[in-house]
């Protein structure tokens, strides 16, 4: 009989921004690897602005269903530090209105598309 309770995971990304205005995207994998770009999440030299609004969502893996939340933060590059790593294929800066045409995910547009709103 599968397993009928979801899994919970959490994770953390940053919305990086550098003085220009520019964000950082990456293109990696989903999970039926096709080549999405999306947000960092990971390793990266950067500090932290501010927090903003978590994004929650549900997908499967292996027949389970996961829910995820990821606390998202406002994030300014202070340094490149080595490669990227095997799960993302490129890097690149983007203007913001350029991100929202690349962005694949709602949630990664929607946080690319607060940064013109003023703060709550």
């Amino acid at each position: 009989m599968p397993e009928s309770r979801p899994i919970f995971e959490f994770s953390a990304g940053g919305l990086v921004v550098d003085p220009d205005g520019r964000v950082l995207l990456i293109r990696a994998r989903d999970l039926r690897n096709r080549a999405v770009w999306t947000l960092p999440k990971g390793a990266l030299a950067c500090e932290i602005a501010r927090e903003l609004e978590p994004v929650t969502y549900w997908f499967q893996r292996n027949g389970r269903r996961v829910k995820k939340t990821v606390q998202w933060f406002l994030m300014r590059p202070i340094e490149k530090v080595g490669e990227h790593d095997h799960e993302v294929d490129e890097v690149a800066w983007a203007a913001p209105s350029e991100a929202l045409t690349r962005l694949r995910y709602d949630s990664d547009r929607r946080l690319v598309g607060a940064l013109a709103s003023p703060r709550r």
